[in-house]
């Protein structure tokens, strides 16, 4: 189970949001590059990045906070001898050129999110043309997808669109529900074990966490086909500490696949 530590993206610094409102924004730092040292330092085996003024824009706005990350967390690699940190990035990304310029970047995975719901055709062919670099971001609340920052809900179930994209190609679907995102009340399990249970590739949890409770929780039912979870303002805040829940993850899921 891999614990996942989320950077968001606004204005250059890194901040969480309350339920997705930009005008909920806790500044946690002003060095995002900085901010990912501190987590890869702490035991972190993968990044995920989301481009908030982005995904309101339609269009990549913190590509310079992004690039800096990418270095930083090269340089923690090649200084730890480490094969290779993924990171995933998504927000605002609508366009193939994009996801070929982010992923000659070093981004490892492309989280695709309100573009998929609108436009499938274009994640379609962004999986047809970057094989195994596609995840798609479904924010659901009661069982339905919402879009456009979760501004907007749609009518769309969300295992109906998950089985839609898993014959896409996608690699993977993050599953965040909205109604817990950044208020630690605790991972939706239920709701992420039905999806689990619905497709055949792996879903990443996230929204909801809290202490190391729920991610002994989430590792309970990780064989479901839950494969990490993403962390936000649990780890900012400091309910959960990083590096030991990690470790506590290992120890709960020896000998299961990771």
């Amino acid at each position: 189970m891999l614990l996942i530590p989320a950077i968001d993206l606004k204005d250059g610094h890194c901040v969480r949001l309350k339920q997705g409102d930009m005008d909920l924004a806790t500044v946690f730092s002003e060095d995002p590059a900085e901010m990912a040292l501190h987590w890869l330092k702490k035991g972190a085996r993968r990044l995920h990045l989301v481009d908030l003024n982005g995904a309101f824009a339609g269009k990549p706005k913190n590509e310079a906070a992004v690039k800096s990350i990418l270095k930083a967390v090269q340089d923690f690699a090649e200084e730890n001898e480490v094969d290779e940190i993924p990171v995933q990035l998504g927000g605002g990304i609508r366009d193939l050129d994009t996801i070929e310029r982010y992923l000659d970047d070093g981004i490892s995975y492309i989280i695709i999110g309100t573009a998929a719901v609108k436009s499938p055709g274009f994640l379609h062919d962004a999986c047809g043309a970057f094989p195994g670099h596609i995840i798609v971001g479904l924010d659901a609340k009661d069982g339905k997808v919402a879009t456009d920052g979760w501004s907007k809900m749609s009518g769309h179930e969300v295992i109906d669109l998950a089985l839609k994209f898993e014959g896409y190609g996608v690699e993977s679907i993050v599953y965040t529900d909205i109604g817990r995102d950044g208020m630690m009340g605790g991972v939706n399990i239920d709701a992420t074990v039905k999806l689990a249970k619905a497709v055949k590739i792996p879903i990443i949890a996230s929204g909801g966490v809290h202490t190391v409770a729920d991610v002994e929780a989430l590792c309970a039912v990780q064989d479901e086909g839950i494969e990490g979870v993403i962390c936000g303002r649990s780890i900012y805040e400091g309910t959960l500490d990083l590096a030991s829940a990690q470790v506590r993850a290992d120890q709960l899921t020896e000998g299961t696949e990771a």
